[in-house]
């Protein structure tokens, strides 16, 4: 290698992110212009970029509304680009959903809506369902958040208790023409779970919603149970005649990060192990199992020999359990050191694509091999701070913390372990 560790791994973090702009995947997945009218409507942390790229590459007319995360927001001349909360929903999100449906409405056989999701739309299109107030929303998003659930599962859950999602902005956008373009922050890259799947069909059912509450113990506001028991928050189902013209394309996955990531390895001479865009399961329990894999690698040069970097993406899971400032890749990382155990020659990183690790504005962070020992040398104890999950706190003391900003794209977390 002709640079340090860390800044190869800032390197590989940097194309993966690279590889997800919008400016780069939207083009080649533009449809013919309509005889009738041009609308665009999108959620999530990309979308504002997303509409940025489709504006200099339509040759037609168009107008649209996007809703994107506060501060993602990019100048658009024909698209309206409206901010909302995320990860927690407010005010402002519920009042651009509720706009979105009544956009789409009236449309002809002629008109198209080209759709741009990216993840984040669950939070930024709150629309309650019948009966649910937006606090209920509120209150249930942070209850999904804390509890373990993976983001399947918590999509299910919103989708059943939305009057947007599952299908149901598709359905109204009928009979015109529909081309979802979807940026995927989800593990297996199931368009149902990207924003909660607003122009998708959706298999799934109430009773799984109610399973999946029942399942990590989730009290339910009066009126989100309601709709879930009485069956009255039904998706819209595959096989639906209203989303008979909906076409979907995938521009950008996790595992096109982790391929732009290895070719940046492979140039200098690491060799990249491509371990899944897809993991999932508790933050502090992947870790582990990174390191024991990384451990293996430099102590019996299996399953290659360094210099070699571990690449994974997918989601992983933080039950909440202590107060402080924490987010899925931090605790993956502080889990990670303290099953190293000052290993020499690996290092690490790990961020979330679009920038903010939990609620913080930051993406992730660095491990060394000297980790602990900086930790231990300012009087902070590692496996407390893992307890109090507070990795953003720990990290950060240590000068270890990666903030890029805002990315503009979401192919969900970019994980890398260097072994030299």
């Amino acid at each position: 290698m002709n640079i340090t560790p860390r800044e190869l791994l800032a390197n590989m973090f940097t194309a993966a992110v690279n590889a997800a702009q919008p400016e780069h995947c939207i083009p080649r997945f533009l449809p013919e212009p309509p005889k009738g009218r041009t609308l665009v409507i999108g959620a999530g942390k990309a979308s504002a970029a997303m509409a940025q790229a489709l504006e200099r590459h339509w040759p037609g007319e168009l107008t649209g509304l996007v809703v994107t995360r506060y501060g993602y927001a990019v100048p658009c001349e024909r698209i309206e680009i409206v901010e909302a909360a995320h990860p927690v929903p407010d005010a402002a999100g519920r009042e651009a959903a509720g706009r979105m449906l009544d956009f789409v409405r009236g449309l002809t056989a002629d008109d198209l809506v080209i759709c741009l999701i990216s993840g984040g739309g669950s939070a930024l299109l709150p629309l309650p369902g019948a009966g649910i107030t937006l606090e209920d929303k509120q209150v249930i998003n942070r209850a999904l958040l804390k509890s373990g659930a993976t983001i399947s599962e918590m999509n299910c859950v919103r989708r059943h208790l939305s009057g947007i999602k599952g299908g149901r902005l598709a359905a109204a956008c009928h009979p015109a023409r529909v081309v979802n373009l979807l940026i995927s922050d989800v593990p297996g890259d199931n368009p149902i779970d990207i924003a909660s799947g607003p122009t998708v069909a959706d298999p799934t059912t109430c009773a799984d919603a109610l399973e999946i509450v029942r399942r990590y113990g989730i009290e339910l506001p009066g009126g989100a149970r309601n709709l879930l028991e009485s069956g009255a928050g039904e998706t819209v189902k595959p096989g639906d005649d209203r989303l008979a013209r909906v076409t979907t394309h995938l521009i950008a996955t996790p595992q096109l990060a982790l391929k732009a990531a290895a070719k940046v390895a492979a140039l200098e001479g690491v060799t990249p192990v491509l371990l899944g865009d897809s993991i999932e399961g508790e933050a502090r329990d992947v870790g582990k199992v990174m390191a024991g894999i990384a451990l293996q690698t430099s102590n019996h040069r299996q399953p290659v020999p360094p210099p070699c970097v571990l690449l994974s993406g997918g989601e992983t899971t933080v039950t909440v359990r202590g107060n402080g400032r924490g987010g899925r890749n931090v605790e993956f990382l502080l889990s990670l050191a303290l099953a190293l155990n000052g290993e020499p020659g690996v290092h690490a990183v790990a961020g979330d694509t679009d920038g903010v690790d939990g609620l913080e504005e930051i993406a992730g962070a660095f491990v060394t091999p000297d980790t602990l020992a900086r930790a231990w040398a300012q009087g902070i104890r590692p496996r407390d701070s893992l307890d109090n999950n507070d990795g953003h706190g720990f990290f950060e003391a240590l000068g270890d913390s990666l903030i890029t900003g805002p990315t503009l794209t979401n192919v969900n977390d970019f994980r890398a372990v260097l072994i030299t």
